[in-house]
């Protein structure tokens, strides 16, 4: 894990980097230049599409300017952010090349990838605030909520709001411009999956999506001050067992300590005399206990108590499930097979779908190892979980009405020369 990588400094030996400084400046010659590339395609009867450059131009150079009044000690780079630049150029790169292939103009790629990214992180990240809104964001002021939901470099973004943000985008871009819909997404659904892969590497630097304890000889652990050893001690894991936050309230759901007389699923009433409802009450008596090196008594509903043993000192978590690389792995081999899927295909839709069809699947079997998704709406399953019934459904449906199309494919549709085009009237 290693989330912070390095920061840029507010400024270098008195030249400003951020604010009005340098950054800035050379932020806009690029600009610039990209702008006189658009102007050149416009030239040539081309549409450039000022609105979604203007847009990012825009809200990059809103950034560098309040930089230095948010982050006066200098903007941080973080490994979860550089692994999500990585992925988008991994991504571009991929599309460009089978783009060229069918005579797709570069711009139509650019263009294109500026409207799914903004999109595509805002919906992932709205997603993520509200699956954990109770748990990270409800209890702080306004202003601060806004600014940690904002904070999407430093981890939080969910891979099905990205997608539904992404596809939103995706509609409105292709109808404008009068582009084949299922072509496009044929297209794109390789890079899709190859910047999955890589964007859990940075969740891996991040020390997000994390599994649960296991004893594999590849579990891997996570510093003191991670998400993942602050999850396992307000869950009562160094103390040998865990407890789960359901409908009934705060529920003992793993014992792992056998001399520990506690019988699954008993609810816990009392943490060391303190009513424990939710895990951020159970956190706060086990954070006591731990510093004060002192165990832990617990009163579960009927009037028994189990006192849990001293939990020893760590500088490191309980060895866990390392589910991001399980994911990245399973992404990076997805996007393999749809990459030598895309010149097989008979249809449109064929590799868009067996993208939908395949991830579901996958990503239901990795909730069952991952711990940080809670229980939705008394399923049983995480939000996730249900999300991948739900597509999975849906692409049945899906398939039925594909196959039945005629037998027509980007490969007639897309091998002349494909631009931005104007609006449809």
């Amino acid at each position: 894990m290693r989330s912070e990588l390095f920061r840029i400094p507010v400024d270098v030996a008195g030249i400003p980097l951020l604010g009005f400084g340098l950054a800035l400046a050379v932020w806009l010659v690029g600009a610039g230049v990209y702008a006189l590339r658009l102007r050149g395609a416009a030239r040539r009867g081309e549409q450039a599409d000022w609105i979604g450059f203007a847009g990012l131009v825009a809200a990059v150079a809103a950034a560098l300017v309040v930089a230095p009044r948010f982050v006066p000690e200098g903007i941080p780079i973080r490994g979860y952010g550089v692994m999500l630049l990585l992925a988008l150029a991994s991504g571009v790169a991929m599309a460009l090349h089978r783009a060229r292939q069918r005579g797709i103009a570069d711009d139509v790629i650019y263009s294109l990838v500026i409207w799914l990214v903004v999109c595509g992180i805002a919906g992932a990240r709205l997603f993520h605030v509200i699956e954990y809104w109770q748990v990270s964001f409800a209890g702080l002021p306004l202003r601060e909520a806004i600014l940690k939901a904002l904070m999407f470099t430093e981890g939080g973004l969910v891979v099905y709001g990205s997608l539904i943000g992404a596809a939103a985008a995706f509609v409105v871009f292709v109808r404008r411009h009068g582009l084949p819909l299922l072509g496009m997404a044929d297209l794109l659904a390789p890079s899709l999956a190859v910047g999955l892969a890589i964007g859990r590497l940075g969740c891996l630097l991040n020390g997000c999506c994390f599994g649960g304890v296991c004893d594999r000889p590849w579990a891997i652990t996570f510093p003191d001050d991670s998400q993942v050893f602050v999850d396992q001690l307000s869950r009562g894991e160094l103390h040998g067992v865990r407890l789960s936050e359901t409908e009934q309230g705060l529920t003992v759901s793993q014992v792992w300590d056998e001399q520990l007389e506690i019988t699954p699923g008993a609810k816990v009433a009392k943490i060391d005399g303190r009513k424990a409802d939710s895990l951020a009450d159970s956190f706060e008596a086990m954070r006591a206990a731990y510093q004060g090196h002192d165990p832990v008594l617990l009163e579960l509903e009927g009037g028994a108590e189990v006192a849990l043993p001293v939990a020893e000192p760590r500088v490191r978590s309980l060895p866990v499930h390392p589910t991001q690389l399980y994911s990245a792995i399973n992404a990076a081999l997805l996007g393999w097979v749809l990459w030598l899927a895309y010149p097989l295909r008979r249809r449109d839709g064929e590799v868009f779908g067996l993208m939908l069809t395949i991830y579901p699947v996958s990503r239901f079997l990795l909730e069952m190892i991952r711990v940080d998704e809670s229980n939705f709406l008394g399923t049983g399953l995480s939000i996730s979980q249900n999300l991948s019934i739900v597509i999975l459904s849906m692409m049945a449906f899906y398939w039925v009405w594909l196959l039945r199309q005629e037998g027509r494919g980007v490969r007639g549709e897309l091998t002349c020369d494909v631009r931005l085009r104007g609006p449809r009237p």
